[in-house]
């Protein structure tokens, strides 16, 4: 009995003394973990998301996608009728074409005018020598009437030419100026035709554009999600159809404490366990740093000049970049749980 007892006494020290001995490497091992580690569980698997907005209203045609499949970039996703819209570009080629006559028939009335203008000024030249000879004849009849040498009729003849030289020759000036005067209005009718068919030509690159939109296109490669669209219905300019997660865009959101960001700095090295995936580890390394905390950037920001403070430790979102295999990568969702852990040595 004794010797039980005795055996008993000796069993509950050992006990302790291991216990205390693994309490005490388990310690020492954390302790060395941590002193060259910060870590969290605060973060999330994050990615580029594009959403397709359509930029035109219309009914949907053709839908040439499932959602969660992948697409690349440039591929034709949703077809929306664009009947509407070919008959508006119809309609401005039409209104073009009917400018381009204009501008024709403009230029044949400058060619016709400038060649009027021409005839005219030949005219004026032509009176103007008619002109000149019947005032040098009525000149000298001035002065042999003034002798006697010729009769009161031949004068009267001379000087009946005179004036009706200088008629001729004034309506011949008229008639350029007229001439004139018709081209340069031409010239602006010219003017305002070219301009009609540089509008005519804007209405027309805006309908083409308008009805290139009817072909709603990823903009970039990845896998398409929160399809919002069916065929047959009518979206509006703006409206949001899906998502594309881009491709090559996964990267972590972690959020540590601000009492943790003084050990962390760009470039330090992070090691990733996904909680759908615990037993493949991501290695990656710390990219940049928010500007903003996480409180501060929501909807509803703390006030702390409210009188009702009360301090809490706030959270800065750092990104993270990661190398995880192609196989693990296919696999990996914005918005799935990790854990990081970044090295401080």
């Amino acid at each position: 009995m004794t010797t039980e007892k005795k055996k008993k006494n000796i069993v509950v020290p050992i006990i302790l003394g291991v216990l205390l001995v693994i309490g005490i490497i388990f310690g020492i091992v954390e302790w060395n973990y941590y002193s060259k580690h910060v870590d969290t569980d605060d973060a999330q698997i994050d990615g580029d998301i594009s959403p397709v907005v359509a930029r035109v209203g219309g009914y949907v045609k053709d839908i040439n996608f499932e959602e969660n499949t992948h697409v690349t970039e440039g591929q034709v996703l949703v077809k929306l009728d664009d009947n509407d819209y070919k008959v508006k570009l119809e309609q401005a080629q039409s209104g073009q074409k009917g400018a381009t006559a204009g501008v024709g028939v403009a230029q044949s009335q400058i060619a016709a005018t400038a060649a009027n203008t021409s005839t005219a000024k030949a005219n004026v030249a032509a009176a103007k020598v008619k002109l000149n000879l019947a005032q040098k004849d009525y000149d000298r009849y001035a002065n042999l009437i003034k002798d006697g040498s010729i009769t009161q009729q031949a004068f009267d003849q001379a000087k009946a030419a005179k004036e009706s030289a200088q008629a001729a020759y004034q309506a011949a000036v008229d008639q350029y100026n007229a001439a004139v005067k018709q081209v340069g209005t031409t010239q602006s009718q010219l003017a305002v035709s070219s301009n009609v068919i540089n509008q005519r030509q804007s209405d027309i690159d805006f309908a083409k554009l308008q009805l290139s939109y009817t072909d709603i296109k990823a903009p970039a490669a990845g896998i398409v999600s929160k399809k919002n669209v069916q065929k047959g219905q009518l979206v509006q300019a703006g409206q949001s159809l899906f998502s594309i997660v881009n491709d090559g865009s996964i990267y972590v959101t972690a959020n540590f404490k601000e009492t943790q960001l003084e050990k962390i700095k760009e470039g330090s090295k992070v090691e990733i366990e996904v909680d759908a995936y615990p037993d493949q580890k991501i290695e990656g390394e710390v990219y940049n740093f928010s500007p903003i905390t996480g409180a501060k950037g929501s909807l509803l920001p703390p006030d702390n000049a409210t009188g009702n403070f009360v301090k809490v430790v706030q959270r800065v979102p750092v990104k993270i970049k990661i190398h995880p295999t192609k196989e693990l990568l296919a696999k990996l969702r914005p918005g799935m749980s990790v854990k990081a852990s970044v090295s401080t040595k």
